[in-house]
């Protein structure tokens, strides 16, 4: 009897040792992804920064410097910039990242679905360069989707190089474009609710916690480089003549 009874309380400390471990193993799990979201974030942010720069530097020399010092008209050079642009832009996505094409978002969503979230480090930089030239040198496209793909991409570099399962890793894509959003937009809210929604299309607690951390520090740090300024700016309208609201009806 007492033998079994020893038996017995052996196998109950047994199983609440189990017990603690397994629950420290699930808190070491979501501190790593918790912690990795931070890195992203850190990444997402400065490189939507570096983003902005690039941008801003290639519109300055594409429209100030370069046609003042050759002397060109001013409609000239209108269209000469964008053709110009676009004969960068080509080559440097087709020869070194075809996957960095097109607008973004469908890349990275076909990436999550088809690669387990791994994608090339070499997108990060191509794109970068690619969408600043195309966009800096007055090409139709916007920012949204190239600082997204380059936040997913950094995402998944991360992931890469700490070798982390793949579920790990689509988590971190999407950090990485909630980050990249929020940097750009000056809009965490917004940043993580498109990673969740378009992307991870989960929201357990973890990914949920995992978004909203990168998407605020990506924020914060480009708070702290560019300053709490809106990404679109709205000037102030007057209503001069009543049958301007025949227009808007018609819109």
């Amino acid at each position: 009897m007492m033998t079994s009874n020893g038996q017995l309380h052996k196998i109950q400390r047994m199983w609440k040792l189990r017990k603690k471990i397994y629950y420290r193993m699930l808190d070491t799990d979501a501190a790593l992804t918790l912690g990795t979201a931070l890195l992203v974030g850190i990444g997402a942010g400065f490189g939507a920064v570096i983003f902005r720069r690039l941008i801003e530097s290639i519109h300055q020399f594409s429209f100030s410097d370069v046609p003042s010092f050759l002397g060109l008209d001013f409609p000239l050079h209108l269209l000469l910039m964008p053709a110009l642009g676009g004969l960068v832009v080509g080559p440097l996505v087709y020869y070194y990242a075809r996957e960095a094409k097109g607008h973004g978002v469908p890349e990275v969503m076909e990436a999550l679905e088809l690669c387990g979230g791994i994608i090339r480090p070499r997108v990060v930089l191509i794109k970068a360069l690619a969408s600043s030239v195309c966009i800096g040198t007055g090409g139709s496209v916007g920012r949204e989707g190239p600082i997204a793909q380059i936040g997913s991409a950094i995402g998944s570099v991360v992931g890469q190089v700490l070798k982390l399962p793949k579920e790990r890793i689509r988590t971190l894509v999407a950090c990485g474009a909630a980050g990249g959003v929020a940097a750009t937009f000056n809009a965490p809210i917004a940043g993580a609710i498109f990673a969740l929604e378009v992307l991870l299309r989960r929201f357990g607690s973890l990914y949920f916690g995992a978004v909203v951390i990168s998407a605020v520090t990506a924020d914060v740090i480009a708070h702290y480089f560019e300053g709490d300024q809106r990404a679109f700016l709205v000037p102030d309208y007057s209503l001069i003549s009543g049958w301007e609201l025949l227009f808007y009806t018609l819109l």
